[in-house]
């Protein structure tokens, strides 16, 4: 079962460095996210949004994902994306996905202007040595488990085939 996680910070750029932190992480197999995004509110409210892909999670899918899941969250475009006949269909999925209306909320509440958050899409993580290692960046945790079928509906929507 994979992990949508949100972290948010109290200002604008701190994500980004947590970020930075997950990707040493990553490199010593103590996170192995499928997906990261950093968003990023300015002062004036306007988001500001950054992706980083692995190979093998599909980077363009991913950003279909963050586009989508975003878009449904904060209610603005991502990347100027228009809404086809594939991406209602994706933007369904994530819709039915089971990323309950609480936890849409919570996101939607903590990234006032002024704020940062940072999206990670996680099956495997070492708990203990995570969060000692992005502790110092502080930050109010949310989370929501994808189901096994929430994975599966989602990846066949990002990728035209089941998982593996």
């Amino acid at each position: 079962m994979a992990d949508l996680i949100a972290i948010g910070y109290p200002d604008e750029a701190t994500a980004a460095d947590a970020e930075r932190e997950v990707q040493r992480l990553t490199g010593e197999l103590i996170i192995q996210p499928d997906a990261v995004a950093v968003i990023s509110r300015d002062r004036e409210g306007k988001f500001h949004v950054s992706t980083n892909h692995h190979a093998v999670g599909g980077g363009a899918m991913w950003g279909m994902f963050w586009g989508m899941l975003f878009g449904m969250l904060f209610f603005v475009p991502f990347f100027g994306m228009a809404l086809g006949a594939g991406m209602g269909a994706l933007m369904g999925r994530i819709e039915k996905s089971g990323i309950d209306k609480t936890f849409q909320r919570q996101v939607r509440d903590m990234l006032q202007p002024g704020t940062s958050a940072l999206f990670l899409v996680v099956e495997k993580v070492t708990p203990d040595k995570a969060v000692a290692a992005l502790s110092k960046y502080g930050g109010t945790v949310l989370k929501s488990s994808l189901s096994k079928d929430t994975e599966e509906a989602l990846q066949e929507a990002l990728h035209g085939q089941p998982a593996s």
